[in-house]
Parts: C-alpha cells; sequence; structure tokens
C-alpha cells in the first residue's frame, strides 16, 4: 500500500538531484575531455586522397596541410597575402639561363629559356614517429603482415631528419602515372624532365622505386640544398611552393607503404600521412570522426610578431613570438547536415561556425544600409562575428563534350546562354545566401588581379544606366535559335530533358534543388537531378559521364592564372585528369593562356586577360554564379582566428580555454530535474488515491 512515508522517502532520494549541478547530458565527448586543449571542429564529406601528391580538394588540404610542411607558407596575419619561408631558410635564389644553358642575370630574364630556384631547408626538422623509420618494417615477412589489421599495429617506430632528398622523391612521384597527380600536366609544361620521368615510368609494368630513376630538372645539391630547373620564366611558381604538391615525402615511406599485404588492408599513404607538420593524424575514420594530436618532434616555430594594423586591436598579436602549436589536439566530428552543427555549436560542443542560410536571422542583424552585426542573442554569448573577402567562385558547368549542352556549334553556344540568363544568380543569392555574396560576371573574384570591372552582355544589358539581367523572354529566342523551340527537343518532339549531378544529397539541400529545376523550367527543359557522392561525381567526370554539374573553386595563389587554367584545354578533365572539369576547349583562349600565364601583372597582362574573359562569356562553358562574401562565428575561448582564404595549415595558430568553455557549457546545457520530480510525484499522488479508493 502506497502511504506517505513512501512520498518521503521519495523526496528524500530526489531533492538532492534538484539542487545538484548535474553534467550536461548532450555532450558528444567524453566527459575525461572537458578540459583538455582540445579544438572541436567538424567534416561534411568524406576525404579521398591524403596523399599531397593526388589531393586537390579543399576538404582534403586542412588535414594534409596539418600533417605535412611545405617549402613555403603564406604570412598568417599579413594582407595583401605574402609568402614567407615554411621549412626554407629563407625564400628561394632564382638564377636564369639562356638558351645555350649560360647563367643571365636577373635585369635580361626575359631572355631566359630556363630558371632555375635554389632552395636550403632547415636543419634539424624531424618526422613524426612512424614505421617507415624502422628499417626491418620495410620487409616485413608475411607472418608478420599477417598480424596487421592497422597501422597501429605496427610498435617499432622511428624518426629522422627532413633533408632534401625528400623533395626531390615528392616531385618524382608528380610523374608517377600510377599516382594520376591532378597537377602533372601543368607541371610537365614548368618542370624541365617531368613529363620525360613520366614516359619513362608509363612503360614499366612490374613495380618500381622512383629511387632508380633521376629527373633531370631537380637536382640534391646536397643535404640541405636541391634545385628545381623550369621552362622559361614562371612568375606562379613561388605559389605552387605553398601548396602540397611540392612538400617531402621520404622514399622510404613509399617502399613501406609499397608492401601488397599492407595494400590490400588499405594500409596506405593516401589513408596514412607522414609529416613534419605540427600535427599527426592519429585518427582517420571518415564515417564518424578525424583525429590530429600535436606532434611530439615538431620543431621550433613561433606566432608571427607583426600583422595589419588592427591585429593589435583585435588582440591577434598577444601570443607573438610564442612557439607553435598551441593545441594539443584538433578532433573532427561527421556532421552531413547543417541543423545539428549549429545546434551543437551554439551548445559550445563546436568552437567555430559558418553560419547556413536557415541560420541566418538568429545569428545575423541586417542593418538599412546592408551592414551586418551580430543578434543580440548571439552578443549575449559572447560569440564574434569576423567576415572576409573570398577568392572563390562557385559556378554551375556544362560538359562540353556532351552532344547536347557541350561543342562549339552555335545551338550549342545559344542553348548554355538561355540557360546562363534563366539562372538568377541575384534571386539565388538573395534566397539561400541572404546577400553574402555577389553574381560573377566571369571566373575570376573581385581582390584578384584580372577580374574584370565591366558585365557580361550575354547575360546582362545596361537600362537607363542600371545594369539588368535579360529578360526570360530573351533567353526563350536563343532556345528558338538552337533549334529547341519552346523548349521543345526535336529528337523526341517532348521538352528537352537534361541531367544535373550534385553532391547536395541531404534534406536541407531540396529546396535550392528545387529552385534549381524551377529555374530550367522558365526554358520549359524538364531537369534530371542526379545526387552522387563527392568520390562519385569526381569519377563521373573523369569519364565524362556527365552533363550539368555545380563546383566550387578556391584560390590555390592570389593570381589569375589559378582561375583561367580551370578552362585551358590542357587540363581536360577527361584528357588529362587536370582540373578543367568543363573540358572546355578553345585554341585562341588557350593561346592568350600561354601568353598571359607567366606575365608580371601590367596593363598589358589586363588586356589579354579582358580578351580571354570576352571569349568565355560568349562560350558560356559555365554559368558564371557567384562570389562569396565569408562570415564566420567564434566563440570567447577561440583566440587567434583571423580568415585566411590562401592558407590551409593554419590550425597552428589557433589557441583555446578549455575552462571558459566548460563554464559555457554547464551553463547553456543545464539538466533541469525539476520537472521530472513533479511528475513522479503526481504519479505517486494518483496511484496512492487510487489504491485508497
Amino acid at each position: 500500500m502506497c502511504d506517505y512515508k513512501h512520498i518521503k522517502l521519495l523526496l528524500w532520494i530526489l531533492l538532492p538531484l534538484l539542487s545538484a549541478c548535474t553534467e550536461p547530458w548532450n555532450n558528444p565527448y567524453l566527459d575525461s575531455q572537458r578540459f583538455d586543449n582540445t579544438l572541436y571542429s567538424s567534416f561534411s564529406s568524406r576525404p579521398k586522397h591524403l596523399d599531397p601528391a593526388r589531393s586537390y580538394s579543399s576538404n582534403e588540404w586542412t588535414f594534409i596541410q596539418s600533417v605535412y610542411e611545405t617549402p613555403l607558407q603564406y604570412h598568417y596575419l599579413k594582407r595583401p597575402y605574402e609568402l614567407i619561408p615554411g621549412v626554407l631558410k629563407s625564400m628561394p635564389k632564382v638564377e636564369y639561363y639562356d638558351e645555350n644553358n649560360q647563367k643571365i642575370g636577373a635585369e635580361n630574364k626575359h631572355k631566359a629559356k630556363f630558371s632555375e630556384y635554389v632552395l636550403t631547408i632547415k636543419p634539424g626538422i624531424m618526422y613524426q614517429n612512424h614505421p617507415a623509420f624502422v628499417d626491418s618494417n620495410l620487409s616485413l615477412s608475411a607472418e608478420e603482415l599477417s598480424k596487421i589489421n592497422n597501422l597501429s599495429d605496427i610498435t617499432k617506430t622511428s624518426t629522422r631528419e627532413l633533408i632534401a632528398s625528400d623533395f626531390v622523391h615528392q616531385i618524382k612521384r608528380l610523374a608517377n602515372p600510377k599516382l594520376h597527380s591532378p597537377i602533372f600536366s601543368l607541371m610537365s609544361e614548368m618542370i624541365v624532365g617531368l613529363d620525360e620521368l613520366n614516359t619513362k615510368l608509363k612503360k614499366q609494368t612490374d613495380k618500381f622505386y622512383l629511387d632508380d630513376y633521376q629527373i633531370s630538372g631537380v637536382k640534391v645539391l646536397d643535404k640541405y640544398r636541391y634545385s628545381i630547373k623550369l621552362k622559361g620564366i614562371q612568375e606562379q611558381f613561388l605559389y605552387w611552393l605553398a601548396m602540397p604538391f611540392f612538400t617531402a615525402i621520404p622514399p622510404e615511406v613509399d617502399r613501406f607503404y609499397s608492401q601488397d599485404a599492407l595494400i590490400d588492408k588499405n594500409i596506405v599513404l593516401d589513408w596514412h600521412p607522414v609529416g613534419t607538420g605540427a600535427f599527426m593524424l592519429s585518427v582517420n575514420n571518415p564515417n564518424k570522426e578525424m583525429i590530429l594530436l600535436k606532434n611530439p618532434n615538431f620543431h621550433d616555430e613561433y606566432y608571427p610578431n607583426s600583422g595589419e594594423d588592427a591585429d593589435i586591436e583585435n588582440n591577434l598579436l598577444t601570443d607573438k613570438n610564442k612557439k607553435l602549436p598551441f593545441l594539443d589536439k584538433v578532433h573532427f566530428l561527421l556532421e552531413k547536415e547543417a541543423t545539428p552543427y549549429w545546434n551543437k555549436f551554439l551548445q559550445g560542443y563546436y568552437d567555430q561556425s559558418g553560419i547556413a542560410s536557415d541560420n541566418f536571422d538568429q545569428a545575423i542583424e541586417v542593418k538599412a544600409r546592408g551592414e551586418a552585426s551580430l543578434a543580440p542573442r548571439m552578443k549575449e554569448k559572447n560569440i564574434r562575428l569576423l567576415t572576409s573577402n573570398s577568392t572563390s567562385i562557385y559556378y554551375t558547368a556544362f560538359n562540353m563534350l556532351d552532344d547536347k549542352v557541350g561543342g562549339h556549334t552555335d545551338a550549342g553556344k545559344k542553348l548554355r546562354q538561355a540557360i546562363s540568363i534563366a539562372i538568377n544568380e541575384e534571386e539565388y543569392i538573395s534566397i539561400f545566401r541572404n546577400g553574402r555574396g555577389s553574381a560573377a560576371h566571369g571566373p575570376i573574384p573581385q581582390g584578384i588581379f584580372g577580374a574584370s570591372e565591366d558585365y557580361n552582355p550575354f547575360v546582362y544589358e545596361k537600362i537607363n544606366n542600371n545594369l539588368e539581367r535579360r529578360g526570360v523572354e530573351y533567353a526563350r529566342r536563343l532556345m528558338d535559335q538552337a533549334g529547341y523551340k519552346d523548349g521543345i527537343d526535336p529528337e523526341t518532339k517532348k521538352p528537352l530533358i537534361l541531367y544535373f549531378d550534385t553532391t547536395a544529397t541531404s534534406a536541407d539541400d531540396q529546396p535550392r534543388l528545387d529552385w534549381f529545376t524551377k529555374q530550367f523550367k522558365k526554358l520549359n527543359i524538364q531537369l534530371i537531378i542526379r545526387p552522387s557522392s563527392y568520390n562519385r561525381l569526381q569519377d563521373k567526370m573523369s569519364k565524362g559521364q556527365i552533363q550539368i554539374f555545380e563546383l566550387g573553386w578556391n584560390a590555390d595563389y592570389p593570381d589569375p592564372e589559378n582561375f583561367l587554367f580551370l578552362l585551358y584545354s590542357k587540363n581536360s578533365k577527361v584528357e588529362t585528369g587536370g582540373e578543367n572539369g568543363s573540358n572546355y576547349a578553345n585554341p585562341k583562349y588557350d593561346e592568350l593562356f600561354e601568353q598571359m600565364k607567366n606575365m608580371q601583372n601590367s596593363d598589358e597582362r589586363q588586356a589579354i586577360i579582358d580578351q580571354m574573359v570576352d571569349i568565355l562569356r560568349e562560350d558560356a562553358p559555365w554559368v558564371w554564379g557567384f562570389i562569396p562574401k565569408s562570415y564566420g562565428l567564434y566563440h570567447q575561448w577561440l583566440t587567434n582566428s583571423k580568415p585566411h582564404s590562401m592558407a590551409r595549415n593554419t590550425l597552428k595558430y589557433l589557441k583555446v580555454d578549455p575552462n571558459i568553455r566548460d563554464k559555457f557549457r554547464m551553463q547553456y546545457n543545464k539538466v533541469v530535474l525539476w520537472p521530472m520530480f513533479f511528475i513522479a510525484l503526481i504519479i505517486i499522488l494518483i496511484a496512492h488515491r487510487f489504491r485508497r479508493s
């Protein structure tokens, strides 16, 4: 029988809980990690390549450039972006040679047939500990290999010093046909002997080691010096030396990972990187999490002691001259959906966040003049807003090899122009990006030399001195001229069907995909959406099994060549595996590109770029899309944050205060127990009443 003694007993049990300071129940991390010196972040798509010779995606470079180091790097704080030595002692020395291979002075470099970069690395830089640096691990026995399922099963590890030959080995790897480096075709036009090495390696049918091959234009000068000989003058080559393609890979690492039994178990360099960087990848589980740990062998590198004037005011020089990195660990969780990520950021479980369109109104207030500021609810949590101009472009591309949307016929050209008009980028920016961006009129973002100051006349027109997008009726007339009157395919006598491949596969993406479908519907085109994973999309692009697709490009370096090369025919995705995903080819454009690419910035270079952009606008291989503006939110415990559009090795500069973070989590994730108490009490009272009745 239930009586008041039972109620007193319940009160005696529950009252301590009411006054207790309970830990949050929604913490996605272990309670033992509360005060760890860890940065918490996320990733949304599975990295495909972590081999620096193969990777060319921004979602992979965050990991790669935390593990590997490059000869040069970007100054973290200075703007405009400035190259500084990475693992080099100083900036490379450049020497020029004539057609007889005789050295000439810099004042006559315009006559140079070759240019040679001499690079000197810092002594004493050590690799992370790894099994490849133990000789006995380079030829493991069958019995030993049978017991290995994970890299961590190999317990014998060691390290060694970084030397010049490691950089030479990596450059050879760019020519390895088995690796399919996305920059091989471009680099073979620059580096003397790279193409010849590739030809030799293609003839090898058996397993080979690059140690047994030489490359005529890349030499080891001594333990800490090496040289790279280039064809002619390559003004942008310094930028490439800040990219992972030119990091160091020790020959013994290649030998270690070439063991067939390890390859069968996916224990490969593409999955387990080995570098000298501030961090090492300790967990690679892309279906759940990826974890970077501080490299205990990391050499002496220090936080910058100078930057922009505003950096002092923004407390970005508080840690000047202090040893890097500040973090012990960076923990990335897989987050496929924007809403869970956003909620975890607000709860303090992620340290920084972008702003998805659905969350924009929660985070930002736009004033009358279009100025953006933090919403009060964000300020109450001491969250900071940082904005930056992007050196990126997001575009919709046509496969120029396709029978319907491709080709250089007048019909194909007018069809693409009509679609370019129908896809209303201004509307897209307003609806899906809350105004954070501007419609593009060509491939080069503002802020990069060569960006056009005029407009695309095939999509826009001036009316009373105001720039306006051409009307849908104009686009329909173009469709008629292309042979698709009223949007009807003359072969099927039905509305034209086009296929759109995209990696947008989540429920959050559906409104945006519906919007795209409606844009094509304006022209009576039936758009079939084909969702793909990123890796599947890349595979279809490489085989030309694609019609229309969307991509973005983040500048590798701040030069127009890095955008215009995306449409250079020798970088065709299908033909060479390069980054010209639309497989665009125009001889006049190619001629101008080759003339422009190695010029220094000047009025003459601008004039050539203008001609190239005019050609692209008419041919319309892309719907030019938009140039985004970046908004970032940062919790108060994360310091030294400054958006950087060029560098991907910035984790080493960041700093967290776990104590402030823990207090925030406790404050905004309290477990409220009193409703549970009253519900239990009501149940007991009801039960007691029924028992008495």
